[in-house]
């Protein structure tokens, strides 16, 4: 596979951490970028004002998915995040729970949950979708 895309915050110090994470992890060569400020939190949310933006990164996933046969979908959020203030357990549960509205709207598609940290190190939080059900990483 050529494509993997990924959810990540329109914070540049997170975007090359996330890329070269995905394409030495999976071995991808093309990472599309649909960025938002903290948006594992828009997607996570059920606040009406959020379902704009959740359907804006859904529409531009399925771009992705369509557009370039991405078999691999990434969303992150990283510590000191001017979009989405909260705590690391807090934006764990919300990488979780995006990851699963993810996983719900594209069903064929594997999804993988991301931590960025301080140090701008990725740490993988969550994995659903067929590669997980299948016990392997086949992206």
């Amino acid at each position: 596979m050529s494509f993997c895309t990924a959810v990540n915050c329109i914070d540049g110090r997170v975007q090359l951490p996330v890329i070269r994470y995905l394409q030495q992890s999976f071995g991808v060569l093309y990472v599309d970028l649909v960025t938002e400020p903290g948006p594992a939190l828009s997607l996570a949310g059920s606040v009406d004002a959020d379902d704009e933006i959740k359907m804006s990164i859904l529409r531009r996933v399925a771009i992705s998915i369509d557009a370039h046969g991405s078999g691999l979908i990434a969303v992150a959020a990283h510590a000191d995040c001017a979009g989405n203030p909260a705590g690391r357990e807090e934006k764990w549960r919300q990488i979780t729970e995006s990851a699963a509205v993810l996983a719900e709207r594209f069903p064929a598609v594997s999804i993988l949950g991301l931590w960025v940290d301080e140090r701008w190190s990725v740490s993988p939080v969550c994995n659903l979708g067929p590669a997980a059900e299948a016990g392997g990483q086949d992206y």
